[in-house]
């Protein structure tokens, strides 16, 4: 019980400007696997966007925070009702390790492990330049996180946005200033 509410706490800051997350979820591996890349269930919890399973390939993920829950909650101000992204697939060992670049930020990686029947998935996202990059990424990690883990828990997710405006508070109190 200890190893899982240690899983389930706040991501954090493991470097100045990497942020770190994990969350046990139902496996098998090949399952979480599939929601990481297959556009279908990744639109689920977090982005569409097809990807070649290749290492170098390019990809678009599109971002539609509104349509995943219902309500969707109060999208914040400035934020558009979609948002589009160029990547890049820069390492793949299938199903246990894909990392990608995107947008201004650095790399992100996903590194899942069997634990019995579930998987730990470790996200870390390098290069989180300023602040405000850092308290939206990091909220917006752990409330598309908390999507992934209803999703393959056969649950009703809660509100993406007030989740995310909570959590965006929440991560100004914990982190470094």
């Amino acid at each position: 019980m200890n190893q899982m509410k240690t899983i389930e706490a706040y991501g954090e800051l493991t470097e100045p400007a990497t942020f770190t997350i994990q969350r046990l979820l139902p496996g098998p591996i090949e399952r979480v696997w599939a929601y990481l890349t297959e556009s279908d269930l990744r639109r689920q919890w977090m982005a569409a966007g097809q990807m070649e399973m290749k290492a170098g390939t390019p990809f678009e993920f599109i971002w539609r925070n509104d349509e995943l829950t219902d309500p969707p909650g109060q999208r914040p101000a400035g934020f558009p009702e979609e948002h589009r992204m160029e990547g890049r697939i820069t390492e793949l060992d299938a199903p246990r390790k894909l990392a990608i670049i995107w947008g201004n930020t650095g790399g992100v990686s996903f590194l899942l492990e069997p634990k019995g029947n579930d998987v730990l998935l470790t996200v870390t996202h390098r290069r989180l330049p300023e602040r405000e990059i850092q308290l939206n990424v990091t909220a917006g990690w752990h409330t598309h996180l908390d999507m992934l883990a209803a999703r393959l828990a056969g649950k009703t997710p809660t509100s993406f946005w007030d989740g995310w405006s909570r959590l965006r508070k929440e991560y100004d109190r914990r982190l470094p200033a």
